[in-house]
């Protein structure tokens, strides 16, 4: 149970979405008999929200950033905040922070998608405030609670944070940006599912192709000054790992693996920077 000082410093929640965006909070179409909020742009929208932008109603340390396989939540980040209270953002479509993360109010966390071990679902964001103790209350926005069922709100999360460490400085010629994007890399046909940034020095990605049912992990340099020591891997459930390592002036990879209907673990480094998945990505 949080303490006094706990609760005094407890955050003022703002809505998940950026600054100005409007959302239809627990339409017809997604709508729970609890204090669970299930958002669309608009309701009955479908698929159309795949993509947008989801940022952190509140300051706070990221508990959890995964693909879950023993619940429907699929991609599931959870923040713990100052007062012991949590946030959770359910179904996305990728994560942009990592467990363990420190992350400030309107920072990018993800994006808005379908994801579920157990549920064919179109795209939402599911989205929870959880109290000290882990039980599901009443969401508040800017003060205000949210009104169930089908209320629209207007983000007022207008802190402008960034899911990356910025870069010093404008354009260096002296160490130019990456020209290369992961789609590039990997090849026609792949698209973007999930990626974790490595500091401020670059991220590692994970893509994947219907139709060739391929995997492809690349680990991208944010600069790209001279070679430094990167690699990226890819493992199959039940395959060998496969890795690509060295010194490397714009990425390493692409390592690439069938793996439709399969869980996989990804990752990769860039110097001392590094991230390792769980076993994810299983539908």
């Amino acid at each position: 149970m949080a303490n006094a000082a706990q609760r005094a410093a407890g955050p003022n929640f703002q809505l998940p979405f950026p600054c100005g965006e409007t959302w239809v909070g627990s339409s017809k179409s997604f709508a729970h008999t609890g204090n669970e909020i299930d958002f669309n742009g608009s309701a009955n929208d479908g698929n159309g929200d795949l993509g947008r932008t989801v940022v952190a109603a509140a300051a706070g340390k990221v508990e959890i950033s995964a693909y879950q396989t023993n619940n429907g939540f699929g991609n599931l980040v959870k923040i713990r905040h100052a007062d012991g209270s949590a946030t959770l953002y359910a179904h996305l479509n990728s994560r942009t922070v990592a467990q363990g993360a420190s992350v400030a109010q309107g920072q990018k966390i993800g994006t808005v998608g379908h994801s579920s071990a157990k549920y064919k679902i179109v795209a939402h964001l599911h989205y929870e405030q959880r109290s000290a103790a882990g039980a599901i209350v009443r969401a508040t926005f800017n003060g205000v609670p949210f009104r169930y069922p089908n209320q629209t709100v207007t983000s007022k999360n207008c802190g402008g944070g960034t899911s990356k460490p910025p870069t010093t400085g404008g354009p260096d010629p002296a160490n130019p940006a990456n020209p290369y994007s992961a789609g590039q890399v990997c090849g026609a046909g792949f698209k973007e599912i999930d990626s974790q940034f490595l500091g401020p020095v670059g991220r590692v990605v994970l893509l994947y192709s219907a139709s060739s049912g391929e995997n492809c992990v690349v680990t991208l340099r944010d600069r790209t000054n001279g070679k430094v020591s990167a690699s990226a891997y890819l493992e199959v459930k039940g395959q060998a790992r496969k890795t690509d390592s060295g010194s490397f002036q714009y990425y390493a990879g692409p390592v690439r693996s069938k793996a439709a209907k399969t869980c996989v673990k990804w990752g990769g480094s860039i110097g001392s920077a590094e991230y390792d998945s769980p076993l994810e990505h299983c539908g």
